[in-house]
């Protein structure tokens, strides 16, 4: 997969109304989940206890925490794009965000990502994007959302 790399609004804005493209996939593992569930303070069972999710679960094992797959957005975007000529770039919100299927322990996800809009905020482009990250084997999505970013592009040439 070759990374798309962006330099300014007019080469992100050639984009618009089209998929940008999917990401590799990563496995999500009990050791990620263990660490999430500390960071948080999350230690729900459902994601914790291998032995009594496999008695207990409907699953028959541990799931990610939801937000766990949503924090691993900045990471697979990452992959995905490459941004030059950028002073900063903002996690601005996150719209319409729906869980739709558990990842079990050991899946594999990624994103999909299509560019839906873009704002020139007075030198600050404000990208909308639709974002669904999918497992590997499942024709369900884990989640779906429209992710906010804002871009301070340094100058519209490079």
């Amino acid at each position: 997969m070759s990374q798309l790399v962006i330099s300014s609004l007019k080469e992100f804005s050639e984009y618009i109304g089209k998929e940008i493209g999917v990401s590799n996939y990563i496995s999500i593992t009990q050791d990620q989940i263990n660490m999430f569930a500390e960071a948080t303070i999350d230690h729900q069972w459902i994601h914790t206890d291998p032995e009594r999710a496999k008695k207990e679960s409907p699953f028959k094992n541990t799931i990610a925490h939801g937000y766990l797959t949503l924090s691993l957005l900045p990471h697979l975007w990452q992959e995905l794009v490459e941004f030059k000529n950028v002073k900063l770039m903002v996690n601005y919100g996150i719209e319409k965000l729906k869980f739709n299927q558990p990842v079990v322990v050991n899946s594999r996800v990624r994103i999909r990502v299509n560019l839906l809009s873009l704002l020139d905020l007075r030198g600050v482009t404000k990208a909308q994007m639709k974002v669904v990250m999918e497992i590997e084997g499942n024709k369900k999505p884990a989640f779906d959302a429209t992710i906010v970013f804002l871009y301070h592009f340094k100058s519209e040439r490079l």
